[in-house]
């Protein structure tokens, strides 16, 4: 439990996504601001009483309850529960009925299901989809999701904004899916939570924390999806198995300066077993039926990099699975990799020929993959195309390591 002056911060971090999903769940998706609005009082509140009277004995039960009966005042001083709460609720309770906010653990689950699936509509632009899902799904506020996209608060409301009217026009039902709903929408909550994961853990944010968080949340509502029946999958656990191997080496990544640390010269004493035994045990999950997922292929080549030491064996499984990705769905990115794993497999020149049929001559990675090849071919055309790459980087950290590269190369010692 954090301490005093950070509990209610992280209360708010763990209960606004929760308590802001039931009442969606409750009042329907149109109704989405009073949902937060009561939520948001409700924190208010907390922070009023309790810099009076003291932390109450059970912090989480005091929310809950005074959630409870901000949503019973709210109902009974407006029209809404007459005229405008969803189908649903006046179904299923009358006007002479007093309405109970169900705030129990199997309750809030069934509603961030169901809210994965609303904010994870195709409806919606995927960036909107990744702005509101941490918004509402993760109770992040807009600065901070600014700050991780490295981009203007103005910009994040206005996805927020777009993604929140788009699916009050469509009116979607928030309920638990159907089997054909999560056959048809499980690949975009997969990509959306994909997406999530990565703007964490790629990020160009210097806010560490801040980037753990979105990478945690991430393998949070990935987690949920396992806890159901109908959505533990196979890719599922795959998606779940990727996460916890990439955790498993977030502080190996920068160094104390927060520049970038490549695989071959990160610390393993750094690695986080226990993320990699969570990993394995998931991909063995996921080791059963017949399909064949992006998520299989990149998670068994995040597990290969859990394994200490540098062999031809682990290189050529890596070189693979890359040439199995891309068979399956090509990106410039995982086709870079593949280069690199091939240079570990068939060495520098081999490699060289293959990266140069990309011309990603827009891509400071393509550029910075040449500087490294080369560096040992042709060490004055590896500084050309480092310094190349040092042009297209905008991120700090890799501006750093491209700096410190170039200065290697430079040394007497090459």
């Amino acid at each position: 439990m954090p301490d005093k002056e950070d509990l209610l911060p992280h209360l708010f971090r763990n209960e606004y996504q929760k308590i802001v999903s039931v009442l969606i769940n409750l009042f329907g998706i149109a109704h989405v601001e009073v949902a937060e609005d009561i939520v948001s009082d409700t924190f208010l509140s907390a922070t009023e009483n309790w810099s009076h009277h003291g932390l109450p004995d059970n912090p989480t039960a005091w929310l809950y309850t005074v959630a409870k009966n901000k949503t019973k005042n709210h109902l009974k001083r407006s029209h809404l529960f007459d005229s405008k709460l969803s189908p649903q609720l006046k179904r299923d309770s009358p006007l002479n009925e007093e309405i109970e906010l169900d705030l129990s653990y199997q309750n809030i689950s069934d509603s961030q299901l169901a809210m994965i699936f609303a904010v994870c509509s195709p409806i919606i632009p995927t960036a909107s989809q990744i702005a509101l899902a941490l918004n509402l799904l993760c109770g992040f506020g807009a600065q901070e999701i600014a700050d991780a996209f490295v981009t203007n608060k103005e910009v994040i409301y206005k996805r927020i904004k777009r993604a929140k009217e788009t699916l009050k026009e469509a009116n979607l039902p928030i309920s638990q899916p159907s089997i054909t709903e999560i056959t048809e929408r499980l690949e975009t909550v997969l990509t959306t939570l994909y997406l999530l994961f990565s703007e964490g853990y790629y990020s160009t944010s210097q806010q560490t924390n801040l980037r753990k968080d979105f990478c945690m949340e991430a393998m949070r509502l990935n987690y949920m999806l396992i806890q159901n029946a109908a959505t533990n999958v196979p890719k599922v656990n795959a998606l779940m198995a990727l996460m916890c191997f990439h955790s498993s080496r977030f502080d190996a990544r920068t160094n104390k300066l927060g520049e970038s640390v490549l695989y071959h010269e990160q610390d393993e004493n750094l690695w986080n077993q226990e993320l990699i035994a969570r990993g394995n045990y998931f991909l063995n999950n996921a080791a059963t039926g017949t399909h064949l997922s992006k998520y299989h292929l990149e998670a068994g080549i995040a597990a290969c990099h859990t394994r200490k030491g540098d062999t031809p064996t682990k290189w050529q499984q890596i070189l693979q699975s890359y040439d199995h990705l891309l068979q399956l769905e090509y990106s410039p990115i995982a086709a870079l990799n593949r280069v690199y794993a091939l240079s570990k497999v068939s060495g520098a020149k081999s490699a060289i020929k293959e990266a140069e049929k990309l011309d990603l001559k827009d891509n400071q990675f393509y550029y910075s993959l040449l500087g490294k090849l080369y560096s040992d071919v042709d060490p004055e055309l590896a500084l050309s195309h480092y310094q190349t790459a040092l042009k297209l980087a905008n991120a700090t950290c890799d501006q750093m390591l491209i700096r410190r590269n170039m200065e290697e190369l430079k040394s007497p010692e090459n």
